[in-house]
């Protein structure tokens, strides 16, 4: 067979234990055909096809982003960055400018607030008055689990004066019987979404549901454009397979509009959002939904779940106080009972699960609802998922290898390591949590399955940057175990964990003939740079099923 693409003089890191490096490989209708050096790959060679000449850089497989957002990604792209701005002179100046050069904006959306982006004083409807008090204004923390609006805005929606909500959500008010302008969680936040325009975006992780009015084709197109700006983002990363962790059926509709205009750049997988107000019985929803994309480019079968919230905002479930408040442990968004119930429904329809899990209370409640799974339905290769595990208690780290259940974490997210600044997360977790704060190689030594992602738009979606903050992590004291990983293993972590978090270890995550011709192309090599250069590399080419989605 003659392939249809070459690459030779590369420094190939295959991820595969039988081969684990070459130096040339061949493609041919969209999978990998021969992987060797020069002389095994040449001959394959014919006058139509593209022979790469890699110079000594690196190949990898292309990068699986385990935990992302794909439509609320691209839905805030050309929004304000906020990220590292600190001080009030520096904020006003950014958002005012931002302002002045987009008039038409209803909402003006600021992304990527830092918690203590005023050193101590908390940011309030006051200081976004201080700023712009004429239009709407929200700015959004960096985890997405906190807005705050200013006083023209939370009129417009209808929160200046509060508004009830259920378990883990809060308007919070003041001392005035007014609201501060701070919004905790999706269900208080949803209404600026809504007033602004942009829910549809959100609409898989704030309802799991569908638009209320079927879009017009207008806003289909809009939708699609988001959809398909956040796809050319990843391929630029040298992404090429999403493990979206919100979703619905628009989002899959979307996503097939795209894929029949031939523009899909990266395989997808779109979960069902099941929420704490759902019965169970709306878990057939889900299982239409994995009868309906079973593709090897648009998938579903998976159910997501929120258990808690972020440290930062008190919103994640803790087994004890939080150390800055030591009465208070958060407010979990599902019963131990709701969660149980609806894990062995879920389980016993084949169905995989993926739980965001912060605290170290909502972790154990989650491995707890596994377990009861087993119990009820059987063992199975379920490869039930646990997203983020920011803490952690010492008597569930072997729970993970005991259920085969997947930790699935984020080397942006410990607070000092990559973008996220150290408080007030640090002095929430507390000294006596530290230990098992954001315990990558803990679980990894337990026998856990480790995969790696981002969280975009949480955080950067540049995966080799996540890979310096995995290889570079210091801990915060001295006498804290080291959780960093290896070069090797934070690849590994981005390429064939995440296969195997998804059942497909089978055709990806690795660089081996049969397998999908996914793999990136750096600007250098990884394993020559220094581990604190790693992040001065960039993806110089990605391939998706055999076809070029970026190339530098």
């Amino acid at each position: 067979m003659q392939a249809d693409m070459v690459v030779t003089n590369a420094r190939i890191l295959t991820m595969d234990a039988a081969r684990p490096a070459a130096s040339a490989m061949a493609i041919a209708n969209g999978r990998i055909l021969a992987v060797g050096d020069a002389t095994d790959v040449l001959p394959l060679a014919g006058n139509s096809t593209r022979i790469i000449d890699a110079a000594g850089r690196s190949v990898l497989p292309g990068f699986i982003e385990a935990h992302m957002h794909v439509f609320g990604g691209g839905a805030i792209l050309n929004d304000l960055l906020l990220t590292g701005t600190k001080g009030e002179a520096a904020i006003r100046d950014k958002v005012r400018a931002h302002a002045a050069a987009n008039p038409e904006a209803k909402v003006l959306f600021c992304q990527g607030a830092d918690y203590d982006m005023l050193d101590g004083r908390p940011i309030d409807r006051h200081f976004l008055d201080s700023i712009l008090d004429d239009r709407p204004l929200a700015f959004v923390a960096f985890d997405h689990h906190t807005m705050w609006a200013n006083t023209i805005l939370l009129k417009e929606v209808g929160l200046l004066h509060g508004k009830a909500l259920g378990p883990g959500n809060e308007v919070v008010m003041g001392g005035d019987g007014l609201a501060t302008g701070e919004l905790r969680e999706v269900e208080a936040f949803g209404p600026v979404n809504v007033y602004a325009g942009t829910f549809r975006s959100s609409l898989g992780l704030s309802t799991g549901g569908e638009p209320p009015e079927p879009p017009t084709p207008e806003e289909r197109a809009l939708d699609r454009a988001s959809i398909k700006a956040a796809l050319a983002w990843c391929a630029r990363h040298g992404i090429t397979s999403i493990h979206n962790m919100d979703g619905n059926l628009y989002t899959l509709e979307l996503l097939t509009e795209i894929q029949e205009q031939g523009a899909l750049l990266c395989r997808v997988k779109v979960p069902f959002h099941f929420k704490n107000f759902m019965t169970v019985a709306m878990l057939e929803k889900a299982s239409r939904m994995n009868d309906d994309y079973r593709g090897d480019w648009l998938n579903s079968g998976l159910v997501k779940a929120f258990y808690d919230g972020v440290i930062e905002g008190y919103t994640a479930y803790l087994v004890d106080g939080y150390a800055d408040r030591p009465d208070f442990t958060g407010e979990p968004l599902f019963t131990q009972a709701q969660f149980t119930e609806m894990a062995i429904e879920a389980d016993r329809r084949g169905l995989q699960i993926a739980v965001h899990a912060i605290g170290d209370g909502a972790v154990r409640s989650v491995l707890n609802g596994y377990e009861a799974a087993v119990k009820a339905n059987g063992p199975r290769d379920a490869r039930h998922r646990v997203e983020h595990i920011e803490v952690i208690q010492p008597t569930d780290i072997p729970r993970f290898a005991a259920l085969g259940a997947i930790a699935s974490m984020q080397p942006p997210h410990p607070p000092g390591v990559m973008d996220f600044p150290l408080e007030p997360a640090k002095t929430r977790i507390g000294p006596d949590r530290w230990p098992l704060a954001y315990a990558w190689r803990t679980l990894k030594q337990a026998g856990a399955h480790v995969v790696f992602a981002s969280d975009w738009p949480v955080a950067r979606i540049d995966v080799l940057a996540g890979i310096h903050a995995a290889v570079n992590r210091k801990p915060w004291a001295p006498h804290l175990p080291d959780q960093s990983y290896t070069v090797h293993e934070a690849i590994a972590a981005y390429t064939i964990e995440g296969a195997y978090a998804e059942h497909a270890e089978d055709r990806k995550g690795q660089l081996k003939p049969g397998h999908f011709a996914d793999f990136v192309l750096l600007s250098g090599d990884i394993e020559a740079v220094s581990p604190e250069e790693i992040n001065t590399l960039s993806p110089a080419l990605t391939v998706c099923g055999g076809r070029v989605t970026f190339e530098a």
